[in-house]
Formats: C-alpha cells, sequence, structure tokens
C-alpha cells in the first residue's frame, strides 16, 4: 500500500483533453425549470387584492338576506309539518334545534381560536419588550404567563415543572427568556417539524400525480391549511376553519413581502442533487418545488403560531427539512 505521506500521481494519459472541453456541452439548468405552479397558483389566490368597503358591505347585506330568507323558508316547512304530521314536524324541529345548537358552539369555538391566537401575539410582544429593556420583572411576567397557557397539557408537564425550578434562581431578562424557549419549544418545535415534513410529502406527491392544474392548486390549499391548523394545535392556538384561513393568508402575505415565493436553485439541490432539475422528470420536478414552497409555508406558520420568536433554539432550515421529508419519495439519478 502506498504510504499516506506520499504523492498521489495521476497518469497524464488519464487527465482530459483541455481542447477538448465545450463548457456549452455541460450540464445547465433548462429554461422550461418547474416552478411549483400548485403552491404559486395558491399563492396568488391568498394574496389577491381584499375588496373594498362597499364590497365587504354588500356581500354582509346579501348574506344576512340570504340567512332570513333561509330562515323564513325553513320555519314555514316546519309549521306545515306541524299542522300536516305533528309527528314529523317535531322531529324536524328538534333536528333544526340541534343544528342550531351545534352551529351556535362552532361560532363560539371560533371565537375563542381568535382569542388565543391574540394571547401569543401579545407574548411575543411583551417578550420583545421585556428583552429590549432588559427587565427581569417583566420577562418573568411573560415566562409565567406561557407557563399557564400551557397548563394542563401531559406532554409539557414536567417542562412546566422543570421551568419553575430554575426561573427563580435566574437573574437576567435574556436568560429567562432562552430558558423558557429551551424548556417550551424544544419538543413542541420537533412536533411541528413534523407536521411540515409529512405536508411535505403529501403535497409533492399529490401535485406530482395529479394531472388537472387546478385540482392539484385545490389540492396543496387544503393541506397546506391543515398543515397551518396542526401546526397552531401544537403550539396551543387551536385555530378553528376561519382562523387557518386566516393564518394561511398572513403567512402567504409575509412570504410575499420577503420574497421567499420565488423559486432558487439552492432548494433544488437540497433533493435533486446538485441543483439541476433535468435529473428528475418535470412531474416530480414540479412536486419537489411544491414541497419545498410547503415547508417555506410550513416555517413561517411556525413563526407565527409560536409564542417566542427563535433566540435560543435554532430556526429550521428549509432544505434539511425537505430532504428528510421527501427522502425515497422521488427517483433520483444514479451517479
Amino acid at each position: 500500500m502506498t504510504p499516506p505521506d506520499s504523492p498521489f500521481i495521476i497518469p497524464a494519459s488519464d487527465l482530459p483533453d483541455p481542447d477538448a472541453l465545450n463548457p456549452a456541452e455541460a450540464d445547465a439548468i433548462p429554461d422550461d425549470m418547474p416552478e411549483g405552479a400548485a403552491m404559486q397558483g395558491m399563492f396568488r389566490t391568498m394574496s389577491r387584492r381584499r375588496s373594498s368597503r362597499i364590497g365587504k358591505w354588500l356581500w354582509t347585506i346579501a348574506g344576512a338576506l340570504f340567512s332570513l330568507m333561509i330562515s323564513v323558508a325553513a320555519w314555514e316547512y316546519v309549521n306545515s309539518l306541524l299542522a300536516k304530521y305533528p309527528a314529523i314536524g317535531v322531529t324536524v324541529l328538534v333536528l333544526m334545534a340541534l343544528l342550531t345548537l351545534a352551529l351556535l358552539v362552532q361560532i363560539v369555538r371560533e371565537i375563542l381560536a381568535w382569542r388565543r391566537l391574540g394571547t401569543i401575539d401579545r407574548f411575543r410582544t411583551a417578550a420583545a419588550t421585556a428583552l429590549s429593556a432588559h427587565d427581569l420583572r417583566a420577562a418573568k411576567t411573560v415566562s409565567e404567563d406561557i407557563q399557564n397557557f400551557y397548563f394542563g397539557r401531559e406532554d409539557l408537564a414536567w417542562a412546566a415543572q422543570n421551568l419553575g425550578e430554575q426561573r427563580d434562581h435566574i437573574h437576567d431578562a435574556d436568560a429567562v427568556i432562552a430558558l423558557t424557549e429551551r424548556t417550551f419549544f424544544t419538543p413542541l418545535d420537533a412536533l411541528a417539524r413534523r407536521e411540515i415534513e409529512a405536508a411535505c410529502r403529501s403535497v409533492a406527491g399529490a401535485t406530482a400525480l395529479i394531472p388537472l392544474a387546478l385540482v392539484d392548486v385545490m389540492a396543496a390549499m387544503s393541506m397546506n391549511v391543515r398543515m397551518i391548523r396542526r401546526i397552531a394545535e401544537v403550539y396551543g392556538a387551536r385555530s378553528g376553519f376561519f382562523g387557518s384561513l386566516r393564518l394561511l393568508r398572513a403567512v402567504v402575505t409575509h412570504l410575499l413581502a420577503t420574497g421567499l415565493v420565488a423559486v432558487g436553485d439552492d432548494m433544488i439541490g437540497s433533493v435533486a442533487g446538485g441543483g439541476a432539475i433535468a435529473r428528475v422528470s418535470r412531474r416530480f420536478g414540479e412536486g419537489i418545488i411544491n414541497g419545498a414552497l410547503t415547508a417555506r409555508v410550513g416555517i413561517a406558520a411556525i413563526e407565527v403560531c409560536r409564542p417566542l420568536t427563535f433566540s435560543a433554539l435554532p430556526r429550521p432550515g428549509v432544505s434539511g427539512m425537505l430532504s428528510r421529508a421527501l427522502a425515497g419519495l422521488f427517483p433520483q439519478k444514479a451517479d
């Protein structure tokens, strides 16, 4: 065997001829590189210009009028049944009462979900204020409020106990916030990352296999809404249906404002190997890009739903998350 310190010699005959090399023949990224049509369509749909005040009044009045007409028609229908068929009328009346009760419960849940989202926003604001002012008392108040916010969760019971034991011995505002973040959000961030990885696989697989443009946009939107809803539940927001739509729109608006919806070669290279999308088929390439954009949406959703901003813990990255999510899902070119 050759000693480790001896030089490694390559015969001149094995070297390529420099004159025979043509840079134009090297692999290049094609002009028609996939750009994640499904996710881009979702971004355009969710970021459309909001309706004017007149439009809002128009839809409000139309909704109220439609609800009134439906209520009057239902009431007349029940009265006619009670007059002709009393037993059936009573049954329909009971079912309508149960339906009304269920709607009221759902409305209350939506209101509570919006209030919890507002509470999370206040946590972030209060923590930022305490850190900027180096206010130890305010930092401990934020830490105690977050501890009370997660009171009753079995998966965080040990974390809450550990935080309470260590917080009293800390005399620095930054250290209190950092301890609170590491204690509560180390397990919660891991759960949120798993939700994002599962959504990436679903969106990538669905958009790679669905040939219809509008259908894959709707599929991507529904999967992203479900992902955001689950991420909100992980951090205790428990957003309802309308709250999830509000979060999705806020996340997409943030991504458009920061320019993170663009498709870059670095995002492709982490999965396709080297950044050349030509190594996979066009349809699989679309799935990869849609999965990467879903990962970006998920990370933005974490930042929206997380009671504390990333400071003591690292912010998750798209490349590593996407690589774990899509490992083995799409075929790659063998070396």
